[in-house]
C-alpha cells in the first residue's frame, strides 16, 4: 500500500480535534474523517460556559471552528466522509467512506455516542434554545425556571435532581407510571421537595417562539392533553455510541460503548484507541473527551514509536 497514513482520527469533536492537534505537533501528520456531525454534539450547543479559557463563554460551533483551525494550523488534514465499515485486522487498519479507502497505521476511534430525542419537530426546532439533552452542560442558564425532564432512569433522575439547584420546579416526565431507575436514585428524587412527577405522560409538542415557553403533555392512558408553563426540557432517555460499524471487532459493553483498558485509550486491537462519548458513557463532557482526545494521541504515538515507526512526511 502505497499510501499509509500515520494516523487516522474518525470523528471531529472535541476527542477528535485535540486528538489531531497533539497528533499533528508531533509531525504524525493525522488525517480526521469528520463524520456526518462535523463538530461534534457542540455544533447543535448555543452557549457553552464551562469550557476553560472562555471567560465569557462561547458558541458551540464557534468553539469546534476554533478547534479545527488550530488542529489545520498544525498540518492536520480533513475529509468530510461518511464512514461505511472499518476493517481492523493487521498492522495496517482500513477504513472505507463514501466510496474511498483509507490505510492507517493507527487509529483513533472519536465517533462520540448520540443523544436519543423525542423525535418531534417542535423539539428539533427549539434544540439548544431551552430543549436540551445535557444538564451540566445547560442547567445554570435555567435558574428561576420551571424545568422539565423526560425519563425515568438513572439519568433522568440525576439530571432532575442536578437542576433543582436551579429551577424553581422540576417536572419529570414519564411516560409509565413506575421508573426504571435504582432505588437509591428514586428515593433521592422522591424526597427531593422541588422535584413532582407526572405519571403515563409524554411530551407530544414543545411550544415557543426562539425559546422554550411550555410543553403540550399527553396522557397516553386516557388520551388528555394539558399544557404546562416551563422555561426549558431536558431529554434524559439515553445516549446510543456511534459503534455500529466496530461490532464484531472492537470489545463492547452491554449497551454498546467501546471498552478500554484502565488508565489508557488502548481497545483490545493493537493501534486501535478510543476517546470521548464513545467510550465515557459517564461525563460526557466537551472538556473530559478533550482530555481523552489527548491522551489517545500521546497513546498512539507511543504505541507507533514502539513499533519502530518512522513518521511519513509527505502523502498522495
Amino acid at each position: 500500500m502505497s499510501d499509509v497514513r500515520d494516523i487516522i482520527i474518525l470523528g471531529s469533536g472535541p476527542a477528535g480535534l485535540t486528538a489531531a492537534i497533539y497528533a499533528a505537533r508531533a509531525d504524525l501528520k493525522p488525517f480526521v474523517i469528520e463524520g456526518t456531525q462535523p463538530g461534534g454534539q457542540l455544533t447543535i450547543t448555543t452557549d457553552v460556559e464551562n469550557y476553560p479559557g472562555f471567560e465569557h463563554g462561547i458558541m458551540g460551533p464557534e468553539l469546534m471552528e476554533v478547534m479545527k483551525k488550530q488542529a489545520a494550523r498544525f498540518g492536520t488534514e480533513f475529509a468530510f466522509a461518511t464512514i461505511d465499515r472499518v476493517d481492523l485486522r493487521g498492522k495496517v487498519k482500513k477504513i472505507y467512506a463514501d466510496k474511498e479507502e483509507y490505510h492507517a497505521h493507527a487509529l483513533i476511534l472519536c465517533t462520540g455516542a448520540s443523544a436519543r430525542w423525542l423525535g418531534i419537530p417542535s423539539e428539533e426546532k427549539l434544540m439548544g434554545y431551552g430543549v436540551s439533552a445535557c444538564a451540566t452542560c445547560d442547567g445554570f442558564f435555567f435558574r428561576d425556571q420551571v424545568i422539565v425532564v423526560v425519563g425515568g432512569g438513572d439519568t433522568a433522575l440525576e439530571e432532575a435532581t442536578f437542576l433543582t439547584k436551579f429551577g424553581s420546579k422540576v417536572y419529570v416526565v414519564h411516560r409509565r407510571h413506575e421508573l426504571r431507575a435504582s432505588r437509591a436514585m428514586q428515593d433521592r428524587a422522591f424526597a427531593n421537595p422541588k422535584i413532582e412527577f407526572i405519571w403515563n405522560s409524554v411530551v407530544d409538542e414543545v411550544i415557543g417562539d426562539m425559546k422554550v415557553s411550555a410543553v403540550k403533555l399527553k396522557n397516553i392512558e386516557t388520551g388528555a392533553t394539558r399544557t404546562l408553563e416551563c422555561g426549558g426540557l431536558f431529554i434524559a432517555i439515553g445516549h446510543t455510541p456511534n459503534t455500529q460499524i466496530f461490532k464484531g471487532q472492537l470489545d463492547m459493553d452491554e449497551n454498546g460503548y467501546l471498552i478500554v483498558e484502565p488508565g489508557s485509550t488502548r481497545t483490545n486491537v493493537p493501534g486501535v484507541f478510543a476517546a470521548g462519548d464513545v467510550t465515557d458513557h459517564v461525563y460526557r463532557q466537551a472538556v473530559t473527551a478533550a482530555g481523552m482526545g489527548c491522551m489517545a494521541a500521546l497513546d498512539a504515538e507511543r504505541y507507533l514509536a514502539a513499533h519502530h515507526h518512522t513518521p511519513t512526511l509527505e502523502h498522495k
